[in-house]
């Protein structure tokens, strides 16, 4: 019981960390870019689209995640301003708390994040996994711009996910060159197998304002990840120490 509520605790602060982290930099990068892409809705065709502030994966802050909502409704949206930004704290939080959750399990399982240096490997890891790989398939979107069906975007993104932290294990992990190349193809394998696409990629935004959009949310997941990382090591280094100590491996 001690165990899991260390890892609790040390999760839950280390997501609240990196959410603040992940608002901030989304305040400032990506929402402008939201709301001006947001100007350019009106001269499309109404369809369903994923749109994110990119952030930390699809699913989440996939602002990490990516949100699907409909047009043409009465469909409730938080206000600009101030509400608009509590919204995407809360969201930045829980899911800064999730990804932490996440991250805390697999490190404990590899013997433990001893060291802020092992904290950004670690961080850099989950950005590979949950940002870095879906996104090479799936860039993020921005508002007006076409999207493939939402369940089989899913499908492929977790599918990913999976994929790539199992390759990235196998070759950190298993000292063998047969287990790295199976490693290598497994994170290959759903970029072979392609991300499912609209049926047009016709939009009203302009390329260049949603190449600065692939931008900022690529560097601001970076960042957040980075900083949960790090989070979690001086955090487990500080408040639980009661949890396992296993030597560490290949993260030294």
């Amino acid at each position: 019981m001690n165990i899991f509520r260390n890892v609790v605790f040390t999760a839950a602060l280390a997501g609240l960390l990196a959410g603040i982290v992940m608002t901030v930099l989304q305040a400032g990068y990506t929402v402008p870019l939201i709301l001006q892409a947001e100007t350019f809705e009106g001269a499309e065709a109404p369809h369903s689209h994923a749109a994110t502030s990119g952030e930390v994966g699809e699913a989440a802050v996939d602002d990490h995640a990516a949100a699907g909502h409909s047009h043409g409704g009465e469909a409730w949206a938080p206000a600009d301003g101030f509400e608009r930004l509590a919204y995407t704290a809360l969201a930045n939080i829980v899911t800064g708390i999730g990804f932490a959750l996440l991250l805390v399990a697999a490190s404990e399982l590899a013997g433990g994040i001893a060291n802020w240096r092992q904290g950004l490997i670690w961080g850099f890891a989950g950005f590979a996994v949950f940002t870095l790989a879906p996104g090479l398939g799936l860039p993020p979107e921005l508002p007006a711009m076409p999207a493939a069906e939402l369940i089989a975007r899913q499908v492929w993104w977790i599918g990913t996910v999976a994929a790539t932290a199992g390759g990235l294990a196998l070759i950190a992990f298993r000292a063998t060159p047969l287990w790295a190349l199976i490693g290598v193809v497994l994170i290959a394998a759903p970029h072979i197998i392609g991300a499912p696409q609209p049926v047009s990629h016709d939009t009203p935004v302009p390329a260049d304002l949603h190449r600065r959009f692939v931008v900022a949310v690529t560097i601001t997941n970076l960042v957040f990840w980075l900083a949960l990382g790090v989070a979690v090591a001086l955090l487990r280094t500080r408040f639980a120490a009661g949890l396992s100590a296993k030597p560490q491996r290949r993260l030294a």
